[in-house]
């Protein structure tokens, strides 16, 4: 009886050395930059008055609208970010770089500023507002819709660079494969395309929706700051800095202990090192 020939371990390879104290001590120094901030938020906290806080109807209002908007905001992410995204991994036509370079802009636009373009486009007298208020009367600034609107327009591009990185990493050759048996292209999008992108899709969804809870600047500038209607958490730990800084550091303790669950819960897609 013959017995397979045991497999050798792989050879070690040469030892490393210690790593030098110019990469480690800059590297301690922006470890430290990062946590030291979020450590003294925790400290400074006072901690006994966080459930009386959630349980006032201000921030409970405030939780609401966050929750709805940021909830509709993956929404509209999923709907219109997902072709977005398979059009610029998918799809060569010309433009394309120049479309792709659009939808990154947001990302590096100052947040007053995003605000200010949405209130061109569709403010009153906007540039589609304005037709819009002509035709059925309906206004959009100062609403939730208005809100949702802003926040969709921040948080898009996260959603749509992490999916299309997903779909550019599951590769064309499958769509080819579905081809040559008789798939049409929709038929592989759904079939092959969007679930081997599905963890993509998740981590794009799971981005789209902390930015848009944390969304302030184009969301006050546009949608306003109005307690019950536009006023998300971050609006109202801005209102709340200005007169009671134990509440506003309550609050931040709020969206920094969700921020944290939104955190574990894509460590096995961006934590895990192979």
């Amino acid at each position: 009886m013959s017995t397979a020939p045991a497999r050798s371990a792989p050879a070690a390879g040469p030892a490393l050395g210690r790593p030098p104290a110019l990469l480690l001590v800059p590297a301690a120094l922006a470890a430290v930059f990062l946590v030291v901030p979020l450590v003294a938020l925790v400290v400074d906290t006072p901690w006994s008055d966080l459930w009386t806080l959630l349980g006032t109807r201000e921030v409970r209002d405030a939780l609401r609208i966050s929750a709805l908007t940021s909830a509709a905001t993956v929404g509209i992410c999923v709907l219109v970010g997902t072709p977005l995204a398979w059009l610029l991994a998918r799809v060569d036509f010309p433009g394309r770089s120049v479309l792709r370079a659009l939808v990154v802009v947001p990302l590096v636009l100052p947040p007053v500023v995003a605000g200010v373009a949405l209130a061109s486009a569709l403010g009153r007298n906007g540039l589609v507002g304005g037709t819009l208020r002509d035709l059925t009367g309906l206004t959009i600034p100062f609403t939730m819709t208005a809100v949702v609107i802003a926040h969709a327009f921040v948080a898009m591009p996260f959603f749509v660079l992490a999916v299309e990185g997903a779909f550019r990493s599951t590769g064309a050759g499958y769509d080819a494969v579905a081809a040559t048996l008789g798939a049409g292209r929709w038929t592989t999008f759904r079939r092959v395309t969007l679930p081997l992108a599905l963890p993509g899709l998740l981590a794009g969804c799971a981005l789209a929706w902390a930015r848009s809870l944390g969304e302030f600047g184009a969301t006050i500038t546009f949608a306003g700051n109005f307690p019950g209607t536009t006023q998300t958490m971050p609006s109202l730990i801005y209102t709340e800095l200005q007169g009671d800084v134990e509440v506003a550091r309550t609050l931040s303790l709020i969206l920094l202990l969700v921020s944290v669950l939104v955190l574990g819960a894509m460590r096995e897609r961006w934590l895990r090192v192979p």
